[in-house]
């Protein structure tokens, strides 16, 4: 079963339902509900989330909302090596670094899903938008 990492965008595809993303990233989700997938994600992705989601509901829909996403991904560990791994690596952007050495040192991930595919080009992990990644699996 593939342990995958599931970056802002995707989640926001879903909480948005933004056409046609939204879809893909239902159809993640309930691969990881059904144990079809394992997914994680990282504590900068659920802040950044709970940032976006803010503009438009109110904290307790939120808390509600990211608390049934708890309920079928993990969240992986970030501690000061990762911040220093993630600072002394060449990727461009900061924050993609800490997601991508978070889901390294989790040991388990195989596999980042965004739709931001051009910014992981350092990525030493295999980088798929949810809609590439299900093309290639079929439902078990």
């Amino acid at each position: 079963m593939d342990q995958v990492l599931i970056d802002t965008d995707v989640i926001m595809d879903f909480f948005f339902d933004r056409k046609p993303f939204s879809g893909f990233a239902t159809e993640i989700f309930n691969r990881c509900e059904a144990k079809k997938l394992n997914g994680f994600t990282t504590p900068v992705i659920i802040c950044n989330v709970y940032y976006l989601l803010r503009k438009t509901a109110s904290h307790q829909l939120i808390v509600e909302k990211i608390k049934q996403l708890l309920n079928i991904i993990e969240i992986t560990a970030m501690d000061k090596t990762i911040v220093f791994d993630a600072l002394n690596s060449e990727f461009k952007d900061f924050e993609d670094a800490l997601q991508i050495f978070s889901a390294v040192q989790n040991g388990k991930i195989n596999i980042v899903l965004t739709r931001n595919i051009k910014d992981y080009k350092k990525s030493t992990l295999a980088v798929f938008t949810p809609e590439i990644y299900l093309k290639g699996k079929t439902i078990d």
